[in-house]
């Protein structure tokens, strides 16, 4: 009985068409915890060092903005350190950074910020980071770390003028004031 190997894997050909097609929620067990990748060895690390992402540059810089949209820092640290772009992971209408912000993600938000990713970058709906943000803890209030995102955000540099002030929303307001907004 032959094994099939590599690139010709059904599980990792299955991988490129979901992340690629954005199925992030879908992609999740390919990323394990993200926590310590010594122990736990992902999926998308192992076909990493395989080198079966090697002609497939868009498909990697999705798996960056997957790992960002599930807060896997580990894995985000790990394709950041092996040159790819947080910026590149666009195929959704948003990168890395995006993701993070959008789903609340505070820990890969701050990666992103000490790996100087670009903060005014806009995604598909023509917000930066900071708007998408503001925009997701007006309309998608799930995430605890929402509002220190944004703090966090303009205190890396962010333009206060991305937010769209005022908000509506008090405390975000608040914020927005505090840096400027007026």
């Amino acid at each position: 009985m032959s094994s099939v190997t590599g690139k010709e894997d059904p599980e990792f050909r299955e991988a490129l068409r979901v992340l690629q097609g954005g199925g992030f929620d879908a992609s999740a067990p390919l990323f394990g915890t993200g926590t310590d990748l010594a122990v736990d060895r992902p999926r998308i690390i192992e076909w990493y060092v395989q080198g079966l992402f090697s002609d497939q540059p868009q498909a990697l810089a999705e798996a960056l903005s997957c790992a960002c949209f599930l807060g896997r820092t580990g894995i985000a640290e790990y394709l950041l350190d092996h040159g790819v772009s947080p910026t590149a992971g666009d195929g959704t209408g948003m990168d890395a950074f995006h993701w993070a912000v959008n789903r609340g993600k505070l820990e890969a938000v701050r990666l992103l910020i000490r790996r100087k990713a670009p903060l005014e970058v806009r995604n598909m709906h023509g917000t930066t980071v900071l708007g998408t943000a503001v925009w997701s803890i007006i309309n998608e209030p799930w995430w605890p770390d929402q509002l220190r995102i944004i703090e966090e955000l303009l205190a890396a540099g962010a333009r206060v003028e991305e937010a769209g002030y005022p908000t509506g929303h008090e405390q975000v307001d608040a914020v927005l004031r505090r840096h400027g907004a007026s």
